[in-house]
């Protein structure tokens, strides 16, 4: 069993599909599904059923995916732990980030820390609050940053930010003519948000809160899976919303989008590091960059 064979097996079990795991791999369809037959017929055990044009995993299939990811996992450690001995002149760097501190924070940082070390290859994903966390429990990235609350033992969580919330509406919409006095002002709105799990749909039921409103109010809203996109709906009149001031400070300057005063909580952006995982120079170096200005309200 080689470390190559696993990888194909795991990006096979992932697509469910030869070809479309073949050509993430820039692996022919022959070596590829080789590959798959090489280890079922050495363990004698069947990996997969096939179903029409789609494949299935086993039971056994099932089981050995999680030791397979387990392995190649550790073979990208001991990779890093390597890597790091040639201290901050090259290496690479994995980040995790939810969509407003990735968009709208991380940039000017990245920037910084590519002008200092830039034998360093930095790759950042985006996902929600959720799935960064997950990322760096699972060791497919060193580094995370949220803005939602997260309580989990295995990390070390720092704050590296202080953000405030906007409610904000269309420059056409009523609350442009007269603002909203009350809670059954605000109740009667319609709300536009993120979805499930991400950090900017947690602090929107925070601010509702705020407003005397329970998260009951946005059983009837519409639900958008990026910033930009709730943006553009209310924008477009779609509703009102409540975001980071980083995302709407663009529309308000312009004038496409005006800000209800009133009084919101804060929020904190967080850094997550898994403490049992190896610490390599790059990650040190990146999250003293980022934890310099902790304290920092950068929505002032």
């Amino acid at each position: 069993m080689t470390l190559e064979q696993l990888r194909i097996f795991v990006a096979v079990a992932e697509f469910e599909h030869v070809t479309r795991a073949s050509r993430h791999l820039n692996l022919t369809q022959s070596a590829t599904s080789s590959a798959v037959a090489a280890l079922e017929t050495r363990y004698a055990m069947k990996l997969f059923d096939r179903v029409g044009r789609r494949i299935a995993l086993t039971e056994a299939g099932r089981l050995f995916l999680v030791e397979a990811k387990a392995v190649l996992a550790r073979a990208v450690v001991a990779e890093t732990v390597l890597a790091d001995l040639a201290g901050l002149a090259r290496g690479s760097l994995r980040i995790s980030s939810s969509q407003t501190v990735g968009n709208y924070w991380l940039p000017a940082l990245i920037d910084r820390f590519q002008a200092t070390y830039p034998g360093i290859a930095l790759r950042l994903s985006l996902g929600n609050t959720e799935t960064v966390a997950t990322a760096v429990h699972d060791g497919a990235a060193e580094l995370g940053f949220i803005e939602g609350g997260i309580e989990d033992p295995a990390f070390v969580i720092q704050t590296v930010a202080v953000d405030r919330l906007k409610l904000v509406a269309s420059s056409c919409h009523p609350w442009a003519q007269k603002a909203p006095t009350s809670t059954i002002d605000f109740s009667m709105a319609q709300w536009v948000c993120r979805e499930r799990g991400s950090g900017t749909r947690t602090a929107h039921e925070a601010g509702l809160q705020a407003l005397g409103l329970g998260s009951e109010n946005l059983s009837g809203a519409l639900e958008l899976p990026s910033n930009e996109a709730i943006c553009s709906a209310v924008e477009a009149g779609a509703g009102v919303t409540i975001l980071s001031s980083l995302v709407v400070r663009r529309a308000l300057e312009a004038g496409s989008l005006i800000a209800i005063d009133v009084d919101l909580p804060t929020r904190r952006f967080s850094l997550l590091r898994h403490r049992e995982r190896y610490l390599t120079q790059a990650s040190a170096a990146f999250q003293k960059l980022a934890t310099a200005e902790s304290d920092c309200d950068i929505s002032a």
